[in-house]
């Protein structure tokens, strides 16, 4: 068996080229893969697609690559918080689509199962049904297509070498959907563990959807709005 097990970030991602399709994991800033976002930074890239939550957060994340020029289309959930987003919206540079949440995590959802489309009452009668075929079930409903990628890059806090992962409360979210729809999924954990320490049933994420594992370093684990009390 090829070893999953890479040295870092560059090595991971030095395959990804000019005009990728990639989903990155997150939630805002909480469960980014940040060690994959600097590699992407730093490489020779760009009209990448990204499919996301959101395409980072002042200054943070996924806007590292954005205000560099290297994303021309972005599928998300979420596009607050980030002025250099809105900027290249208007001016036309990034072509973004606005996807219902949960109409968002089912198009990654349905990609990872082999489904090819789905039928939603979400968004129906909305700019998000133009141009979107419409049946009638209890209520009307809209088409929605599966979404896929290239690669997805995420974030776990432990992997063993067969990328069997265990993600740390809700930095999970939307990234075990990620990795079973994407071609190659590469994780960049917190800590690389030996075979057997992780339990089957502590498992979130079986490897066979796990092609690259790496350990990260330097995380800053940022927090878009520090609260300690009401």
């Amino acid at each position: 068996m090829t070893s999953k097990v890479y040295k870092d970030a560059m090595s991971a991602c030095a395959d990804i080229s000019s005009g990728s399709s990639i989903m990155s994991g997150g939630f805002g800033l909480c469960g980014i893969a940040e060690n994959c976002i600097d590699a992407l930074s730093k490489m020779d890239i760009n009209n990448l697609s990204i499919i996301s939550n959101n395409i980072g957060n002042s200054g943070r994340g996924l806007v590292k690559i954005l205000v560099q020029n290297k994303i021309s289309n972005a599928y998300c959930s979420y596009v607050g918080g980030n002025p250099d987003l809105e900027k290249q919206m208007l001016d036309g540079s990034v072509k973004v689509e606005l996807i219902p949440q949960g109409t968002f995590s089912e198009r990654i959802r349905a990609a990872g199962l082999g489904i090819r489309a789905f039928y939603t009452p979400t968004g129906y009668g909305t700019l998000i049904a133009e141009g979107k075929d419409v049946k009638e079930f209890d209520r009307p409903c809209i088409l929605e297509e599966a979404l896929h990628a290239d690669y997805a890059i995420i974030k776990a806090q432990k992997a063993d070498p067969y990328g069997n992962l265990w993600f740390k409360e809700t930095a999970r979210n939307f990234s075990p959907l990620m990795a079973m729809a994407a071609k190659v999924t590469i994780v960049e954990v917190e800590q690389l563990v030996g075979l057997g320490e992780l339990r089957a049933e502590d498992i979130h994420l079986p490897g066979i959807f796990v092609q690259r594992i790496f350990q990260g370093t330097n995380y800053k684990n940022d927090i878009e709005f520090l609260k300690t009390q009401d």
